[in-house]
């Protein structure tokens, strides 16, 4: 039997934490989103769609936090610095952090001190079109985060690797 393995632990719990994150967003892309826009009232929408969001918030922020802070662990055991100063090969690499970054912004900063209120003031002018913005940015950030994901799992195990 062999002694402990951090970096194997690491990597699963980076995985780990992206399955839920990256799952989580695509549920409420794909299920939650149409599920709510599917009601008639779109102040029962928005009612819905922040009853449930709000208790996947606090999942996210955790998944988030130790997505970060394995994929740092790994760099470092690693020694995987040099990969940033070479965006051509190691795309991924930079799309991984520009994702993180983006979501830790939105999970820690934006959503409860900016875009609460600025949706909140939409929603009641406009509920119906409050949620087509929310269903469509996530539709952006999921996309995207998607793309990056297969480049970082393809990227890891030697493909997208343009060197």
């Amino acid at each position: 039997m062999s002694g402990f393995n951090d970096f194997a632990i690491a990597r699963a719990l980076h995985v780990l934490a992206v399955l839920i994150w990256i799952g989580g967003v695509a549920f409420v892309t794909w299920v939650l989103l149409p599920a709510c826009r599917a009601l008639a009232d779109g102040h029962a929408q928005l009612d819905l769609f922040e009853r449930l969001e709000q208790r996947f918030a606090a999942i996210a922020r955790w998944s988030v936090l130790l997505a970060g802070a394995s994929g740092l662990w790994l760099v470092w055991r690693l020694d995987a610095w040099a990969r940033f100063a070479d965006p051509a090969s190691w795309w991924w690499m930079h799309g991984m952090v520009a994702v993180w970054t983006a979501f830790a912004l939105m999970l820690f900063v934006l959503e409860p001190f900016v875009l609460h209120r600025v949706f909140e003031a939409r929603a009641r002018r406009d509920p119906i079109g409050a949620m087509a913005t929310i269903q469509r940015l996530h539709g952006i950030l999921l996309g995207v985060s998607l793309v990056v994901l297969v480049g970082a799992v393809a990227g890891s195990h030697g493909g997208f690797v343009f060197a």
